[in-house]
């Protein structure tokens, strides 16, 4: 028995019915990247659940994020004239971050091998990439942190909303057309920063704070390619699919309304997270910008899963998402100064969204497990009685 019911009959009944329909055309995941994982796969065991590789290779970005947050908690580290983060800290990056991709990409090839390829597994793997964006920008960002040579907290608050969007408009393409279209930008964005990793272990953090060319910084390079890989590639490849898909009459919602009204929710949430960071009272972002931007980013997971389970139910999707109504008089009451103590208005804040989160997906998993009469993480059936 599911902790709650979250997928509704309808949803359920979509779920039945649902086939798997992608396109991936990025030349480094269908030239080298695939192969290789085609090579890997044949390694695992035949009894590993394709989900338990999913949830292994998101274990170790957790693993990335936490282990930065301890060596770099307020991402100053980076910064010169304080304790850098060791050598091997970077390395075990490089090579977890790699390692959570490759098992990201295998975990299909091994359900397919398995003949163990279902919605639950989809919708698994999806609803944790969405929230990995969080555990991925955060850990990334200590490779420059907040000094002299880094990137403003404010400035990564807004390049990690641009990272949120890029992601979200992957599922907004599917919802729209019954197709997704993967992102060009994830394949080389995980192998570039596995590399970054290793060569900052190497050359050391000092390496960025020169400028490339005149004054033009690392820093600079690294806020401009994800902007710019964001406005040049993925927005614009978004609205071709789905203009294409209009153009030829085979659009799911046809309605401009409710084309658009996947946005709601996560616009909502950009701006009420916006305006705690603008009139916050004690500057919150500069004085606990890590805790705040996993706030933000599993509270964007929380309302993506819900978006996911839409398109793959190919249900109509909720215009708001009940995660929003409590953050309101949250965010008010911090901006007003009604609660004094900011800072811990913020941690239980957090720790209610991630458990909040954590409840959704436990209790989605279990409820869709228990409709297809399958294990979450086994490959046995699960008993009769």
């Amino acid at each position: 028995m599911a902790l709650y019911e979250y997928v509704t009959q309808d949803q359920l009944a979509g779920f039945d019915k649902y086939k798997y329909s992608a396109v991936d055309s990025n030349p480094l995941s269908v030239y080298v990247m695939h192969p290789f994982w085609n090579f890997v796969v044949k390694f695992l065991p035949t009894w590993l659940a394709p989900n338990l590789i999913t949830f292994t290779g998101f274990m170790f970005l957790v693993l990335n994020f936490l282990m930065l947050a301890f060596y770099d908690c307020d991402f100053t580290a980076s910064a010169a004239g304080h304790e850098h983060v060791p050598s091997w800290v970077w390395v075990a990056a490089g090579f977890f971050n790699f390692l959570a991709y490759t098992l990201d990409g295998v975990d299909g090839k091994q359900a397919r091998r398995t003949n163990s390829s279902t919605p639950l597994g989809e919708l698994f793997d999806h609803g944790l990439d969405s929230w990995a964006c969080i555990f991925f920008v955060a850990t990334v960002y200590s490779i420059f942190g907040r000094g002299e040579s880094g990137v403003g907290v404010a400035t990564l608050y807004y390049i990690l909303w641009v990272v949120l969007f890029s992601f979200i408009l992957s599922h907004w393409e599917k919802y729209n057309t019954g197709i997704l279209f993967l992102p060009w930008g994830y394949d080389i964005s995980q192998v570039t920063i596995s590399l970054v990793y290793l060569v900052t272990a190497v050359v050391g953090v000092e390496t960025w704070y020169q400028p490339i060319l005149w004054s033009f910084l690392y820093r600079d390079l690294f806020t401009f390619m994800i902007i710019a890989c964001s406005f040049t590639v993925t927005v614009p490849m978004s609205l071709y699919n789905v203009l294409k898909g209009h153009r030829s009459n085979t659009l799911k919602h046809s309605n401009l309304y409710e084309a658009f009204l996947p946005f709601l929710s996560p616009v909502l949430l950009f701006v009420l997270s916006t305006i705690w960071v603008v009139f916050s009272p004690s500057n919150i972002l500069e004085l606990q910008p890590r805790i705040f931007y996993l706030m933000v980013g599993t509270a964007f997971a929380n309302v993506t899963c819900k978006l996911i389970v839409c398109q793959m139910s190919n249900t109509r999707c909720q215009a708001l998402s009940w995660l929003l109504v409590p953050m309101t008089p949250v965010v008010l009451s911090a901006v007003t100064g009604v609660v004094a103590n900011e800072l811990l208005l913020l941690y239980l804040w957090t720790a209610a969204v991630i458990l909040a989160h954590i409840h959704y997906g436990v209790s989605v998993v279990q409820q869709l497990s228990n409709h297809f009469s399958i294990l979450a993480f086994s490959l046995k059936k699960p008993n009769s009685d």
